[in-house]
């Protein structure tokens, strides 16, 4: 399967050139502000991207869809996999999505580091193929321009305890990019800089069974 990967276009979608493949997956902040304008937007360009699957999550400027959790039906478009927490399987590949950051701010979807967000991290099905988060792991494609890293250490603990191979991200823009330890790949897809310009391509991944993902 090829999976377009791409994070954080903050109402900057438009300008993407996106390549072919069979899956697209966004990694979060579609928006800036939050507002349904905004959301409302992107899903109708989401929706009529060219592509036989398409799995969303929100990231923490999604403000909207954090509102209308329990009205979500009315919002996503049927062929878009919102995942919040929950799963899809597509194809004998188990996707695994959620959008929590660790941060006591006022952002959307933050969760204070430690135990309140681990308990999100646990749900984490042991037998995820492709995990996708907005924030990224501990010390992996996290690091701002102060050389702070920001990422989930929680994350970090629970990804080695269980065998994901893959795991797609943003949040941090300046760390676009891949890495590639023993046995995960892990891909920030953030499309744009720290100065929000739309620099970064789509990133493609391709998933075959039994194996890892290759670019």
């Amino acid at each position: 399967m090829k999976i377009i990967c791409i994070s954080d276009t903050h109402n900057k979608h438009e300008e993407l050139i996106l390549p072919e493949g069979d899956c697209i997956i966004h990694a979060g902040d579609f928006t800036e502000a939050g507002t349904k304008k905004e959301t409302t937007n992107f899903l109708e360009w989401f929706s009529s991207t060219p592509y036989k699957h398409k799995i969303l999550i929100a990231g923490n400027h999604d403000f909207y869809l954090e509102k209308k959790f329990h009205k979500l039906d009315q919002i996503i478009p049927d062929n878009i996999h919102y995942l919040q927490d929950s799963g899809v399987r597509i194809e004998k590949i188990n996707f695994w999505g959620s959008p929590y950051i660790p941060d006591d701010s006022n952002w959307a979807f933050s969760k204070n580091r430690g135990k309140q967000i681990s308990e999100h991290w646990e749900k984490i099905p042991v037998d995820t193929n492709i995990l996708i988060t907005h924030i990224p792991p501990f010390g992996i494609l996290d690091e701002l321009d102060n050389k702070m890293m920001i990422g989930c250490k929680n994350l970090k603990d629970r990804i080695n305890s269980l065998k994901i191979s893959h795991h797609i991200f943003g949040h941090v823009h300046n760390e676009y990019g891949k890495v590639k330890t023993f046995k995960t790949l892990f891909v920030n897809s953030s499309s744009v800089d720290e100065s929000y310009r739309h620099i970064n391509p789509p990133i493609m991944v391709i998933y075959r069974q039994q194996s890892n993902m290759s670019v």
